[in-house]
């Protein structure tokens, strides 16, 4: 289990991260999130030891976490393969820094980027691929060589729809093999789809912890979704109800003053009525909460 606890790092007067605190075990994969500038990218830099932490403890099954005595995969944001190389050659040189057998090595880097849908071939060089492949192969690069702990830094950037699918079932499928993940992005729901639990920084400072069920918990259920009613008029006339929105001619979003409102709604919409398809009251979004504590 990665630990992090009370960590802290300052640049001369600048506090980037203050007291940082959580844990991640094998098998579970931990959201990071936060504006530009927030302490994500300091924080996976002292967990790789490329800075050290003004004061805490970073430690790995309770002892003092050496990075040199584990295997670790990180994806930096900017891209970190030699553009001149070829795949298979910067490939063939990460495995022998990994103590790794080339043959095997290539065995498997085929099926990655089969299961990848890389275009390309083990021959060609980096500088040659597309900005989305380069970024796929660079992924392989990292979790190739199965990583007791993953770190990603805004892995999804640059990626269509299909190709960041194709990203999220690999983090998944190494997350089972028990790599203990850490990811940061801009996409809440791609954390929202696969995070065991999350950690929101602002100006170094955590806002935010725990499961998403946990935090959705401590927010009062504000919107509402309802379908079958083709007035607006009938919503409109409730003080409280702002940010109505039609969808289609029977659909309506909107947020509600109060979780009350939502129930005087509901006896509304059913008294005169046999069938309501959709009436759903629920917290924020991730995505909304986001931006609130932005």
């Amino acid at each position: 289990m990665l630990t992090l606890d009370n960590v802290t790092k300052n640049f001369g007067t600048k506090q980037a991260v203050s007291d940082l605190s959580f844990t991640v075990k094998p098998g579970e994969i931990l959201g990071l999130i936060g504006q530009n500038g927030a302490g994500k990218s300091t924080t996976f830099r002292m967990i790789m030891d490329f800075i050290q932490p003004t004061k805490g403890q970073i430690l790995w099954q309770g002892k003092q976490f050496d990075r040199t005595k584990h295997q670790i995969g990180f994806m930096p944001e900017e891209r970190g393969l030699y553009q001149k190389e070829s795949i298979i050659d910067q490939l063939n040189y990460f495995a022998d820094l990994h103590g790794r057998n080339r043959f095997d090595m290539r065995l498997e880097l085929v099926k990655w980027m089969e299961r990848l849908n890389v275009v390309g071939k083990l021959t060609d060089k980096v500088e040659s691929l597309s900005k989305g492949n380069a970024k796929k192969v660079q992924l392989i690069a990292t979790m190739i060589f199965h990583p007791e702990i993953l770190i990603l830094d805004e892995p999804f950037s640059g990626l269509d729809p299909v190709n960041a699918q194709l990203l999220l079932d690999e983090i998944i499928r190494t997350k089972n093999e028990g790599t203990a993940i850490i990811f940061s992005t801009h996409n809440m729901d791609n954390v929202a789809k696969i995070s065991d639990k999350l950690l929101m920084l602002k100006h170094g400072q955590t806002v935010l912890a725990g499961t998403l069920a946990e935090i959705k918990q401590t927010y009062p259920r504000l919107n509402l979704t309802v379908e079958g009613i083709e007035a607006e008029g009938f919503f409109s006339k409730y003080h409280g109800v702002t940010e109505l929105r039609r969808f289609g001619q029977q659909t309506f979003k909107m947020k509600l003053a109060n979780e009350d409102l939502g129930r005087l709604i509901f006896q509304d919409v059913v008294k005169n009525r046999d069938y309501v398809p959709v009436f759903e009251q629920s917290a924020p979004s991730l995505d909304e909460i986001f931006k609130q504590l932005a």
